[in-house]
């Protein structure tokens, strides 16, 4: 199996999954370091932890050519639109949330692109 090839084919949803985990990792930050609403914001930090951790996950796997990149990618997708929902909750009070979750969306659709 020629990998330069398939990373070549990939690369879109891999650079979006790696931007993806990048934008939830500072969101989560960004959460945590907002003292006043820390206590609301536990759900969101959670969800950007799990979306950062698959969209890393799912972006090594295509890489590599993984057989299963597919359903790496179904699965990245729906963790990706459960975020992008939570982010969306608090996107009004902080601007991270609010770019976290089109970033999301972004990803998801990537991801389900990668499906067909």
């Amino acid at each position: 199996m020629n990998t330069s090839l398939i990373n070549q084919k990939n690369q879109t949803c891999i650079d979006t999954c790696n931007e993806c985990a990048m934008m939830c990792e500072a969101c989560c930050t960004e959460c945590m370091s907002n003292t006043e609403m820390a206590g609301m914001m536990g759900r969101c930090m959670m969800m950007c932890r799990d979306c950062a951790m698959m969209c890393t996950m799912t972006a090594m796997m295509m890489a590599r050519g993984s057989e299963y990149s597919k359903q790496m990618c179904e699965m990245c997708a729906t963790i990706c639109d459960a975020c992008a929902m939570e982010c969306e909750k608090m996107g009004n009070k902080m601007e991270a949330c609010k770019e976290c979750a089109e970033m999301c969306k972004k990803c998801a659709q990537e991801c389900r692109n990668m499906m067909r």
